[in-house]
């Protein structure tokens, strides 16, 4: 891991808007009296959800928030990469998977293809739009390769098929998240192969059950208990 420090480039002051506030409370609320500073990661994500990444001055406000040191606050932000330390595109935040599953699959020609069209990884695009960066293993291998973006998976990606999602981002008008060849979940191309029939699971063929296998039978003359 390579040592993250704060941006260069810092905003005067940071406020959280009510929205967030709330949010803010709602985690704190959620912890015993005297131990508020076990909301600090979740805290820290809402401001990344409300600015786009975690500033100095967003720290110190946390630190307040929550009565701690404001460098235990920096340990955490710092520690964890996935905040991020310095602003990031305003159209999207481009993570591309590459751990191995994907590298088989083509995350090389993905990550080169960032590098084309955005630019170097870990900056800002030239027009401010994007930023993009090569992470570890997401969990989603079975669809490899694969990128997030603003926090949800593109999955199944070729060069051309995410060049268009990264189009329609540019455009303001990203497509829904999932495969981009259409595949439901982790299912085989073409469709699930197994538990084609909906009977199996849709509870249909369930029945009442009378009395219990196994179960001890009543003494002769003893009255059984009512069904209930």
């Amino acid at each position: 891991m390579s040592v993250r420090r704060l941006s260069p480039n810092q905003p005067a002051s940071f406020a959280f808007s009510p929205e967030t506030k709330e949010k803010a409370e709602w985690w704190i609320s959620k912890f015993p009296a005297g131990r508020q500073q076990s909301a600090v990661i979740p805290i820290l994500w809402l401001v990344q959800k409300q600015e786009g990444w975690v500033s100095e001055p967003a720290i110190r406000t946390v630190a307040e928030l929550l009565g701690m040191a404001q460098i235990r606050v920096l340990e955490v932000a710092t520690f964890y990469t996935m905040f991020m330390l310095e602003p990031v595109g305003s159209h999207a935040l481009v993570q591309v998977c590459g751990t191995t599953p994907c590298a088989l699959r083509g995350a090389n020609d993905l990550i080169a293809h960032c590098k084309k069209r955005i630019g170097p990884k870990d900056h800002l695009s030239a027009d401010g739009k994007f930023y993009w960066q090569e992470v570890e293993c997401m969990g989603a291998c079975s669809n490899a390769p694969m990128a997030a973006i603003d926090d949800y998976y593109y999955e199944d990606l070729t060069v051309e098929s995410f060049d268009a999602i990264l189009d329609e981002f540019a455009a303001g008008k990203p497509r829904a998240p999932g495969s981009a060849i259409g595949r439901q979940g982790a299912a085989p191309d073409g469709g699930p192969l197994t538990l084609s029939d909906p009977s199996l699971y849709d509870g249909s063929r369930a029945k009442p059950i009378k009395s219990l296998p196994n179960a001890p039978k009543p003494s002769k003359g003893a009255k059984e208990e009512p069904a209930s």
